[in-house]
C-alpha cells in the first residue's frame, strides 16, 4: 500500500477545544499516522501519512473539528512519508 501524507494548518478557535484529541481519535480510527499540535499563533499543526482516501476524510473532519471548535480555515500541503511507518498518532 502506498502512503501519502499531508500537512494541514487549521486556524480558527481550535486550541482549548479538545482539537488535537478529536484529530488524533480520528485519524485513529481511519488508520493514519501523525500528529496534531498546537502552534504560539493559535493555529493547529496536523501531519497525516496513510492512504489518500483516509487523509481525504480526515481532511473534512478538521474543516469543523469538535463541537466546541470554530474552524475559520483550513490550509493543506503536501508532505514527505519518511520515517513515517515509524509514527503512530501523537498530540505534540
Amino acid at each position: 500500500m502506498t502512503s501519502y501524507a499531508a500537512r494541514f494548518l487549521v486556524r480558527g478557535k481550535v486550541q482549548g477545544v479538545w482539537f488535537r484529541a478529536g484529530t488524533r481519535d480520528e485519524a485513529l480510527a481511519l488508520g493514519l499516522r501523525g500528529y496534531a499540535g498546537n502552534l504560539s499563533n493559535g493555529d493547529v499543526e496536523v501531519l497525516a501519512v496513510g492512504d489518500a482516501t483516509a487523509i481525504e476524510r480526515l481532511a473534512e473532519w478538521l474543516r469543523h473539528g469538535p463541537p466546541l471548535a470554530r474552524v475559520e480555515s483550513l490550509q493543506r500541503f503536501d508532505a514527505d512519508a519518511v520515517d513515517a511507518a515509524a509514527l503512530g498518532f501523537d498530540i505534540l
